[in-house]
């Protein structure tokens, strides 16, 4: 079923859980991602950055994710992850997405501030919740020209009351794109920004995040974890393997099945540290 990021993500403190949001590219990993996820009788959110929309329309890409989510037996949320303009945003509201996530990290906070509150307007219009992002996290390849700023707790506080977001990313200590689970989480910011912001927090490139700290966030506010490398890297090494090893097979099809299963066991694994199956769901639910 097609739900909205705010059906998945109420309860998720009071009840100790997160729900990821993987980055997926296409119907292989998205199916794969909705699979784990009914194997556990969970929510699961799937998300779309600017490489993938780049690689297939969002029009196309919205309407497979859409139709995915429609014929699933537990919570699906389609998201827009970095969304870095208003024709962007509107493009994917109008694809179906039931979530969305506007980028203004790198303006400044007021800036930030004036053009969330635009694309929050305009999303809530159409009864789709809205994340952004307060502080920045950079990535793991410093030529990429992303600055990376910790969140400021009261910088948090003001941002999330003056645009009135659904929920806020925060940067404490990840960077995306972590091929390695070596990432230090600042719990002492968490816990500032936890005393002054009430909505529900998102984290930012969390392949990077050990299994014990995954744990450990499931119990505080973050209630949407975003996870992307460590998926492409499942799906990548397995047909890397399978190449490999069966010179003589071309054909798309068979060398996907074996990558979805090893997506899937993947998704399951990070759901379980995350405890996403604590989930209940509500009767809130898009038509």
């Amino acid at each position: 079923m097609l739900v909205t990021l705010t059906d998945v993500l109420k309860d998720s403190k009071e009840k100790g859980y997160a729900v990821p949001a993987f980055n997926v590219f296409g119907y292989e990993d998205a199916k794969a991602c909705i699979l784990a996820a009914e194997e556990l009788n969970a929510p699961v959110i799937l998300a779309t950055n600017k490489v993938a929309i780049s690689h297939m329309p969002i029009t196309i890409l919205g309407s497979i994710l859409t139709q995915l989510a429609e014929s699933s037996s537990v919570p699906v949320v389609v998201h827009l992850d970095h969304g870095k303009d208003f024709q962007t945003v509107a493009q994917a509201l109008k694809a179906g997405y039931s979530s969305i996530m506007y980028d203004g990290s790198q303006l400044s906070l007021d800036e930030n501030i004036k053009t969330t509150r635009e694309v929050v307007k305009l999303a809530h219009a159409l009864g789709v919740p809205v994340e952004a992002e307060i502080g920045a996290v950079g990535y793991s390849d410093p030529n990429l020209g992303v600055r990376a700023i910790l969140t400021n707790p009261e910088e948090a506080k003001v941002f999330a009351e003056g645009t009135g977001v659904d929920a806020l990313a925060v940067a404490v200590g990840t960077l995306h794109r972590m091929e390695e689970q070596s990432a230090e989480i600042r719990y002492d910011l968490i816990n500032e920004i936890e005393t002054l912001v009430s909505v529900p927090l998102v984290m930012h490139g969390s392949t990077g995040i050990p299994d014990e700290d995954l744990k450990k966030i499931a119990k505080t506010n973050f209630g949407k974890v975003n996870i992307g490398t460590a998926l492409r890297m499942k799906f990548g090494h397995s047909l890397r393997e399978q190449l490999d090893k069966n010179h003589d097979v071309y054909d798309r099809i068979e060398l996907f099945g074996k990558a979805m299963d090893e997506v899937k066991e993947e998704a399951i694994q990070k759901m379980r540290l995350l405890n996403t199956q604590n989930y209940q769901p509500n009767t809130l639910v898009l038509n």
